[in-house]
């Protein structure tokens, strides 16, 4: 995913801010709950969006939803810095510069997975593990669900993708008959 350029102080601000790149995560996964929370509510988004709306009720509306949510401190303040530079709405880039820069640190690399079927949790650890040799660091998998796969998975770390699916043993045996 490509980190859009006014995320990025957001996110390195919140790294400053949390200390280490451990206390960031944890930010980080309150930070996605609140987004998660919002995802539910899209009248709350239109609430954020709209310029009518003093930004007073919104900081009201974000403390009182955050302590019903019992963010941290440190996550709460962040929420509200974002809310007050009409930011909100920019959330999912914030997380995704955010995550960015914590998994750097912290030596994980993501793995887009893409499966013909939902993968059982026995299934994703031992997933994580064989790619984490393969690449050297820890795995952060993001696992889809994919049935035109036909069967297998596709897997993508940076710019390495593996294709372990049907469909790509088909498209591959094709290539060859030609």
């Amino acid at each position: 995913m490509m980190v859009k350029c006014y995320a990025r102080p957001y996110a390195r601000a919140i790294i400053d801010v949390a200390g280490s790149p451990e206390k960031a995560n944890d930010i980080r996964s309150e930070l996605m709950r609140f987004e998660s929370a919002l995802a539910t509510a899209p009248e709350l988004l239109e609430v954020y969006a709209n310029p009518g709306i003093p930004i007073e009720t919104k900081e009201s509306i974000t403390e009182k939803l955050g302590a019903k949510m019992k963010l941290s401190e440190l996550a709460a303040r962040a929420i509200m810095v974002i809310v007050r530079h009409n930011r909100i709405q920019d959330l999912s880039a914030i997380l995704a510069a955010l995550s960015s820069y914590v998994n750097e640190a912290l030596g994980v690399a993501v793995a887009e997975v893409r499966s013909a079927k939902a993968l059982s949790p026995d299934e994703m650890t031992e997933l994580a593990a064989t790619l984490g040799k393969k690449v050297g660091k820890k795995i952060e998998l993001d696992v889809k669900t994919d049935p035109s796969l036909l069967g297998g998975l596709v897997v993508q770390i940076g710019s390495e993708i593996w294709d372990a699916s049907v469909v790509g043993k088909i498209h591959k045996f094709r290539e060859s008959l030609t």
